[in-house]
């Protein structure tokens, strides 16, 4: 995983933090702009979105330690 400094603004449902809306990495806002994919594990909740930058990253929710990480980032629509 990714350790930059990520903050991810999410729509809360039934099961906590479910669609991530936007988010912070590094200090630059990125609003997500599609949900392209989610997927889900025993412990993590995926989410390949694209953002208003362009580009398509794959966040993460742990739902153990209830925290979100960036597994992939900032690649083009023909890179993912």
């Amino acid at each position: 995983m990714d350790r930059s400094q990520l903050v991810v603004d999410a729509f809360a449902g039934d099961k906590g933090e479910e669609t991530p809306r936007a988010f912070t990495l590094d200090g630059s806002r990125r609003t997500v702009t599609e949900i392209v994919t989610r997927w889900y594990t025993e412990t993590h909740c995926y989410f390949r979105v694209e953002a208003d930058d362009g580009q398509r990253y794959v966040l993460g929710y742990d739902l153990d330690n209830l925290i979100w990480e960036l597994v992939m980032g900032g690649t083009t629509k023909d890179e993912t």
